[in-house]
This record gives structure tokens, C-alpha cells and sequence, in this order.
């Protein structure tokens, strides 16, 4: 008998620790920010000669919406911790939950047709609370499906000063994300993970990696408040 109120104190102590351990999604009102200061995040992705031109979206409690139409086909926002490598790095995965994270972007116009209904997809999924394995089964059948696009080479900018990529990541260097499908490191070079070389940073050998090229840290772009 004692024997066996031990093994249910155990386990019922087990039980309390994993689920102490799971990882929760923070409440959605901490991923918000109001439209003036996104708007200005978000053109701070990219020198002014591309944001000025460009539309701009903003996240909502239902997803990201259009702020301001542009004419030049890029695209900029903020993406969340919801747009974390899909499969991997794996230890970058649970970024979703993080919602401290603020990753200013601007899509060029190939881009903004093939890779930001992806970023759409996933922050919709998290949004849902759904969890980093259930986000990727949820892309992998979308982009089986077609109802994701293929994705072609393309690329976006994240020059911005004030991007926060999450812990011991921080502001990093301002850099361009190009997205070249089945890529691998070995085929930019085998540059170490962090340096500032070009590098395979997300879900390597997939219809969704991402090389990113830093650039010099002169160019990071200040957001400015109180712009449109």
C-alpha cells in the first residue's frame, strides 16, 4: 500500500513538473502593438526609396490586414515569433512563443507572391495556439496541397535598428533573407551558424530554406515615429 502511494505521488509530481515545463502561448495582446508604431517598424525594414512605395501591413487579432497600400510591389511588416524556422534549427522552433519578438521585413514583389503566404500561414496557425509540430504538419500540407505557393528565388529586406530575433539573438546584424528552395550551407559556402557570412539560417534542404547575407552595420535603418 505504501508502495503504491509512493509511485502515485511520483507520478502525479511528474505530471505537475512536464506540464510546468510545456510551453504556453503568452496572451495575444502581448504581440500587438499599436498602428503608428508598427507602420514605423515596419518601414524601417528598408532604406525609404523601397518603404516609401511599399504596402504596408499590420497585425490585427485576426491576422495581418493592409495599413497602406503601395505601388511597388514589395511588401513590409512585422513578423512575429510565429515566423520561426519550420522544421529547422530545432531549438529556434518555440520562438512562436515568444512574444516579445519583432522582426521588421520588406518582400520584394517575387517574394510577396511566393514566400509571405507562408509567414501569413504560419502566424494564422499560431495565433490558433497551435504548436510548433502541428504548424509545420499544417504548412506541409498546405504546400502539398497547393494551397501554398511553390516558392521561387526571391528575397527581403531586415535592415531594421530596432529588430528584436528573439533571445541571444537580439538586433544582430541588419541583413537580406533569400530564399532559395532545397538549399543547404555547404552551398553558400559552410560559413559557421551566426557569423557575419552568408549562411543557411532556416529549414535547410526544404522547399523553405532561407540564406541570409548580413550587410554592413552602418545601413540598419531607425525606425521614425509618427510615420505613415
Amino acid at each position: 500500500m505504501k508502495t503504491t502511494t509512493l509511485i502515485l505521488l511520483l507520478c502525479a509530481g511528474l505530471s505537475k513538473f512536464t506540464s510546468a515545463q510545456a510551453p504556453a502561448y503568452p496572451p495575444l495582446r502581448e504581440y500587438l502593438m499599436s498602428e503608428q508604431q508598427e507602420i514605423a517598424l515596419a518601414k524601417s525594414a528598408a532604406p525609404a526609396n523601397i518603404t516609401d512605395g511599399a504596402t504596408i501591413k499590420v497585425l490585427s487579432p485576426s491576422g495581418f490586414r493592409i495599413a497602406r497600400q503601395g505601388q511597388n510591389g514589395f511588401t513590409c511588416l512585422v513578423m512575429r515569433g510565429w515566423s520561426a524556422p519550420t522544421y529547422t534549427p530545432a531549438q529556434f522552433r518555440d520562438f512562436v512563443y515568444d512574444a516579445k519578438i519583432r522582426a521588421p521585413i520588406c518582400f520584394n514583389p517575387a517574394a510577396t507572391q511566393s514566400v509571405l503566404p507562408y509567414y501569413e500561414l504560419r502566424s494564422q496557425l499560431g495565433m490558433a495556439g497551435k504548436t510548433p509540430a502541428q504548424i509545420a504538419e499544417s504548412v506541409k500540407e498546405a504546400y502539398s496541397t497547393g494551397k501554398l505557393p511553390n516558392r521561387e528565388a526571391s528575397l527581403a529586406y531586415m535592415w531594421s535598428a530596432d529588430q528584436n530575433l528573439g533571445q541571444g539573438i537580439g538586433h544582430w546584424h541588419p541583413h537580406m533573407m533569400v530564399f532559395l528552395p532545397d538549399y543547404d550551407n555547404t552551398m553558400v559556402g559552410g560559413n559557421a551558424f551566426g557569423s557575419p557570412l552568408p549562411q543557411l539560417s532556416d529549414d535547410a534542404g526544404t522547399p523553405f530554406s532561407v540564406v541570409v547575407i548580413p550587410v554592413d552595420h552602418t545601413l540598419a535603418v531607425k525606425a521614425k515615429r509618427g510615420t505613415q
